[in-house]
């Protein structure tokens, strides 16, 4: 009897997710609190239920008898799928306790501890009159959103003033947390953890706008900015936080920063990217992360991978415009020819949703770095 998956969004993420369990062969469920999204149509059943909604999510799964609850690219799905899959006894990669450690910042600096390498020192802050014990500059965030929103680099006790009531609002828990700002080039690593070992992992560039403190520009592997010593440490600290954390399977998204050769955490969380990155790694590298943790969840067989793995250049480049404007693409002609694959998250002239309030992404390319050389 063929399967039944539901993913929890339906973004175009999600959307990936769901275009590839059809190609599979499973039935595809999707719940959203708004059809607002290409996963949408792209599944067998759609039904608009808000996936923080526990209770009627699990309803949902006992009437329609799912297999497997899942989602990708989302912090606030994984918590959900996660729960409900260990109260049901169904398959899942971490535990519910893990998934929300990883979605809150501040608990997941806690859990790792001050001695832990890799880590950054921080400060949790309630109010912006609290005393603060970090030197600037320092990187001010909320606690637990998601996206890039709400960060900012913070150089003076002015700024901070100014900035923490916009950081503060983008928290659920209204808590917002100050970072050690580590200076030097930033990376995004995709892993794949089986049995608690790193058997795939890459590193990409992470080169973001100027303009905009964190928003990403494009990912680019492989990645030029690291040294195999320093990628030898990466995956050692990796691992151990992973350990730490106990996600001893499936995919863990990290981004880094490296400062006198040493990289630390910025975020590490147990699912894939939000920036269809398992695209750019299937060109690079003919491995298909996302297929392989879908048939890994759904079927409990493990990949078999390797960490060694020939990689050819390419770069994933975003294309992005303001929020509440209308979507323009005009200007994309050439990239589109030039790119192995593009795809625009909206029709032009559609009005383009806030998500970082600063500069959204509406598009992105594959492009062939070796091609163009």
């Amino acid at each position: 009897m063929m399967k039944k998956i539901l993913i929890l969004g339906v973004a175009s993420v999600q959307a990936d997710a769901i275009k590839t369990l059809n190609r599979l062969g499973y039935e595809t469920h999707a719940l959203a609190m708004k059809k607002d999204g290409p996963g949408a149509d792209l599944a067998d059943s759609f039904k608009e239920i808000n996936i923080l909604d526990i209770e009627k999510v699990t309803e949902y799964v006992k009437e329609n008898k799912i297999d497997v609850v899942y989602s990708v690219g989302s912090d606030l799905a994984i918590p959900v799928a996660s729960e409900i899959s260990e109260n049901l006894k169904l398959p899942y990669f971490v535990t519910s306790e893990t998934a929300k450690i990883c979605n809150k910042k501040d608990k997941m600096r806690e859990f790792l501890g001050n001695n832990f390498e890799g880590n950054v020192n921080y400060q949790i802050l309630k109010a912006k009159s609290e005393s603060i014990k970090l030197d600037f500059p320092f990187i001010m965030k909320p606690t637990d959103s998601q996206g890039q929103r709400g960060v900012n680099l913070i150089h003076t006790q002015e700024q901070f003033e100014s900035l923490f009531n916009e950081t503060q609002g983008y928290s659920r828990d209204k808590l917002v947390i100050i970072e050690q700002y580590i200076d030097g080039p930033e990376v995004s690593v995709n892993g794949y953890m089986e049995d608690g070992k790193i058997t795939f992992l890459e590193v990409s560039d992470r080169e973001t706008w100027e303009k905009y403190t964190g928003l990403i520009r494009k990912h680019v592997v492989p990645s030029e900015k690291i040294t195999p010593d320093i990628k030898n440490k990466l995956i050692s600290i990796i691992e151990n936080a992973c350990l730490k954390l106990n996600i001893n399977n499936g995919p863990v998204y990290v981004q880094m920063k490296i400062e006198d050769n040493s990289p630390y955490i910025i975020e590490i969380t147990p699912r894939l990217d939000g920036c269809h990155m398992w695209k750019l790694l299937k060109y690079a590298t003919e491995f298909d992360i996302l297929e392989s943790s879908l048939y890994h969840l759904i079927e409990n067989k493990n990949p078999n991978l390797s960490v060694e793995t020939n990689v050819r250049k390419y770069e994933l480049e975003f294309a992005c415009q303001k929020p509440n404007t209308n979507a323009v693409y005009t200007d994309y002609k050439e990239n589109e020819e030039n790119s192995e694959e593009y795809y625009y998250y909206y029709c032009e002239g559609d009005l383009i949703r806030p998500v970082n309030g600063k500069y959204e992404k509406i598009g992105y390319f594959v492009n062939n770095k070796e091609a163009q050389i």
